[in-house]
């Protein structure tokens, strides 16, 4: 009988999407640089919540951030030996509003959802690869999330 690999189609295919592993590694860096600005961007949101609950939603979504923050330094450090600095180019920008700082964070989720499926793309399968699978599921979280104060400031207001 003549066996036919399920997955012989992958050695002709380049998806436009394709992300080398040194692409990977800039886009981690990169994700991990603006943390101290994202730091004071979730302390104003929480701030400006109208409610204990709002307030806990969003810091449930910043401590999430801060391990994902810690993953994707350990992981850079372990494929690169080397530590990402902190720094951060831009200056933090205050937010107008409690729901203009909601619909930012909402896009914000969604934009790093694409820059983390690029990071995944460029990654070996296993543990690394397996690590930004679970923090883009996470983000996604954080959208739906942001999305129910959205609407429920939205409507409120």
């Amino acid at each position: 009988m003549y066996w036919v690999s399920p997955y012989w189609y992958r050695s002709s295919f380049k998806p436009v999407w394709s992300v080398s592993a040194p692409q990977a590694l800039d886009l981690i860096k990169e994700a991990v640089q603006g943390e101290r600005n994202d730091e004071l961007f979730y302390d104003e949101l929480i701030r400006l919540a109208p409610n204990a609950e709002q307030a806990s939603i969003i810091a449930s979504i910043r401590d999430d951030e801060r391990g994902h923050n810690q993953m994707f330094r350990g992981i850079y450090r372990e494929l690169t030996g080397q530590e990402i600095p902190s720094t951060s180019k831009e200056p933090y920008q205050q937010v107008e509003s409690y729901v203009a700082g909601l619909q930012k964070a909402l896009l914000g989720e969604l934009a790093a959802v694409e820059k983390y499926r690029k990071i995944w793309f460029g990654l070996p399968v296993g543990i690394y690869r397996d690590t930004v699978g679970g923090i883009i599921l996470d983000e996604l979280k954080h959208a739906s999330k942001y999305n129910y104060l959205f609407t429920l400031n939205r409507t409120n207001g």
